[in-house]
């Protein structure tokens, strides 16, 4: 048998992970064609059948999982090798890429990638904004950012930002208007700025009192899927908006919107950045997370 090349038993590992010949190609940087091709010649080299292929979709074989989970300890120790020298190279580098909600892209913006940029400048961040939770590893992301409650438990979790408290708010005309709900039922006879969640679905508010949990189903003069929109449209008085506290922490601190409800919101949870723990750290990934460690200064 032929020895089979190490980028070809790269891209096995890709494509068996992400059971995808398209999502391991963006991985690899390669085109699906190619992949193919080239998992059919690692097949014929070593003589067996490594993954079931069918027009919608690729899954391993037997033989595959068999390969598969002597690989992906073995490539990653590899990389950990690779990585070790990488101080003798002089500046680390590579790209990040990252899933984050547009709130938490905004504080990488703002607090992380300047000193990222003086520190790493060999190293390049690439984020994509998406509200909906997804599978970090099968969509080819480096970490993802979320709150530290809704981050699986076989992640690592590195605290990025204070914690964040979701808040009702109001504009003070519409409270002077329709007056201020005392219990989250009262909000059934209130004008409510509606939040569409990535899913489709609106979102019913949540509450917590004194271990008492609520749901209430709103309704209201529009329906917005962007926090920043439903703080302004709170703000021109067309309602009342169910938002976390840093998108609203400015119209708040300026009298432009009141908190209401404040008792029985829940408890603030603080925003991580998570990754793989399963996985060899990138040094580029691994340098990032050490700036974020130092400037976030945040516990979990």
């Amino acid at each position: 048998m032929t020895r089979p090349s190490l980028n070809d038993l790269t891209a096995f590992v890709a494509v068996a992970v992400h059971r995808s010949f398209r999502r391991a190609a963006d991985e690899l940087g390669t085109a699906p064609s190619t992949l193919s091709h080239a998992m059919r010649g690692l097949e014929a080299r070593m003589g067996v059948r490594l993954l079931h292929r069918t027009t919608r979709s690729v899954s391993p074989t037997e033989a595959g999982f068999q390969l598969l989970g002597r690989l992906q300890p073995a490539l990653a120790s590899l990389d950990e090798a690779l990585d070790s020298v990488a101080p003798f190279r002089g500046n680390v580098a590579g790209t990040v890429r990252i899933n984050a909600p547009r709130l938490a892209a905004a504080v990488l913006v703002r607090e992380i990638l300047p000193k990222v940029s003086e520190r790493l400048p060999d190293v390049i961040v690439d984020i994509v904004v998406e509200g909906q939770l997804i599978d970090i590893v099968a969509e080819g992301y480096d970490a993802g950012v979320r709150l530290a409650g809704s981050i699986p438990k076989d992640m690592i979790a590195v605290p990025l930002a204070k914690p964040v408290r979701f808040v009702c708010v109001a504009s003070p005309s519409y409270l002077d208007r329709c007056g201020e709900p005392r219990m989250p039922e009262e909000l059934i006879s209130h004008r409510c700025i509606g939040h569409r969640l990535p899913s489709g679905k609106l979102y019913r508010w949540e509450f917590e009192r004194a271990g008492q949990e609520l749901t209430v189903e709103t309704s209201g003069p529009v329906i917005l899927d962007e926090e920043d929109l439903m703080v302004e449209a709170a703000e021109k008085g067309l309602g009342i908006a169910y938002v976390a506290d840093i998108a609203a922490e400015a119209a708040l601190s300026e009298g432009r919107l009141r908190e209401v409800l404040s008792a029985w919101m829940h408890p603030a949870e603080p925003i991580a950045i998570y990754y793989p723990g399963h996985r060899a750290v990138p040094s580029a990934l691994r340098a990032f997370l050490d700036v974020v460690r130092e400037t976030s200064k945040v516990k979990l």
